[in-house]
């Protein structure tokens, strides 16, 4: 049923946020025509939240080290609040250079078992065409020869 999830992120320098997302995070893209340019993510998970504001949704990117992001995100200038421990994992926000913020954590909670979407069908073996059938039996007969 569901194949996958997209996500936007309004941007005020739309052109420095895409090459952030291509040349920092090193995510795989594809340019979808027009300008808009469409950047591949990891499996994701969606949560449901009690909240009394059920208009917006709220984008977290996962890290399996929050020390190891937030050096890396030093050392090449980007701005980065100081990691902070929440009840589901370590959260530090950076600073898109269009502006915006991005959350970034290292869960501790559990992730759910993700689904395979497009899975390959298991792949059946060629038919045996005469052609093989000589080819087989030819090998056969030059091993049994060499005993």
């Amino acid at each position: 049923m569901i194949v996958g999830a997209h996500t936007t992120i309004p941007s005020k320098n739309e052109n420095a946020d895409k090459a952030f997302f291509r040349d920092v995070l090193k995510l795989p893209n594809v340019d979808a025509g027009g300008g808009y340019v469409i950047f591949g993510l990891p499996p994701c998970e969606v949560a449901i939240h009690d909240g009394q504001d059920a208009t917006g949704h709220t984008l977290h990117l996962m890290c399996a080290d929050i020390r190891k992001f937030l050096d890396r995100m030093g050392t090449l200038g980007i701005a980065a609040s100081p990691a902070r421990s929440e009840v589901w994992g370590m959260m530090t926000e950076i600073t898109l250079p269009g502006g915006g913020t991005l959350s970034v954590y290292q869960p501790t909670h559990k992730h759910p078992k993700h689904p395979a979407v497009g899975a390959a069908k298991k792949a059946k073996p060629a038919k045996k065409t005469p052609a093989r059938k000589k080819v087989k039996a030819k090998k056969a007969k030059s091993k049994a020869k060499k005993r």
